[in-house]
């Protein structure tokens, strides 16, 4: 049994909230060089380099990103060979949350009740994911989600017999009516099977997956190669304002499913996509 201490924890989440906030992942600045080298719009191609200039004064004055800071998404891989002391696991989590964005000077967007809609202050209570893995680590992965895409979200409950052309079509729908509201270029975060919330939970953390790790299952493959192709023909393009770059990436994740259901949900990102993961 290997004993990870609550102060550890805080400290770390508070670092990759701010970092998540400021800084673009590596593996989005790869898919932000080839959109550039591959976009075919004059006007399409300007948005990117603002959208490029806009990075790199976040990240040289250590400003957010977007002003959006988001809503903080963790998805925690929990070694089962790990003790978590000096307080709860949950507790830990939301101090760092809290930490990150009152000291990183981050928007606080959270309101403690859907309907009262008063503001927490602190961006806190954390949406929190937790998985029980063999091991005596802990993964914590931080994706602070902002809304403008957030709310490009759909869930599509398909019958069996609407099968991969139903997916595909499920997914084409929900890119073109989220346009430009998304933030485009966007990431298309896709899940396939398991029930109504299960899939609604593969999309978001389809999403944090690294854009350069590819899927297993030859079928999901291709899948995700199709579809960005067909997304990148809908001529949304940069910004919403026309363009061939309009996703940088789809990434789909499955699970197995009932037999007389296949549900489907897309979560879109925008053209930040901020995740970033530590394991202690």
């Amino acid at each position: 049994m290997r004993t990870v201490l609550c102060t550890e924890i805080i400290k770390n989440v508070r670092e990759m909230c701010i970092e998540a906030n400021h800084f673009l992942s590596s593996d989005m600045r790869e898919v932000f060089e080839t959109a550039k080298e591959k976009e075919r719009s004059p006007l399409g191609t300007q948005i990117l380099a603002q959208l490029e200039e806009n990075l790199q004064i976040a990240a040289d004055d250590k400003i957010p990103i977007c002003q959006d800071t988001g809503m903080a998404v963790l998805f925690v891989k929990l070694g089962q060979d790990v003790h978590v002391d000096g307080g709860s696991l949950t507790d830990a989590l939301n101090e760092g949350v809290r930490q990150g964005y009152k000291e990183g000077f981050l928007r606080k967007s959270v309101v403690g009740d859907p309907i009262l809609r008063v503001n927490t202050k602190d961006n806190t209570p954390a949406v929190i994911h937790y998985d029980i893995v063999d091991g005596d680590q802990i993964e914590i992965t931080i994706a602070p989600k902002g809304f403008g895409s957030e709310n490009m979200s759909r869930v599509f409950m398909l019958k069996p017999a609407d099968g991969i052309e139903g997916v595909k079509e499920a997914v084409l729908t929900a890119v073109r009516d989220a346009g430009p509201n998304a933030c485009p270029p966007m990431v298309v975060g896709v899940g396939i099977g398991g029930t109504f919330e299960k899939c609604a939970y593969l999309s978001k953390k389809a999403l944090t997956r690294n854009l350069n790790e590819k899927p297993q299952i030859s079928w999901v493959k291709e899948l995700e190669e199709e579809l960005l192709e067909k997304i990148n023909k809908l001529g949304i393009g940069p910004g919403g304002l026309g363009g061939s770059q309009t996703a940088f990436a789809v990434n789909v994740e499955t699970y197995p499913t009932h037999i007389a259901g296949l549900p489907v949900a897309v979560n879109i990102c925008c053209h930040v996509n901020r995740h970033v993961t530590r394991v202690l």
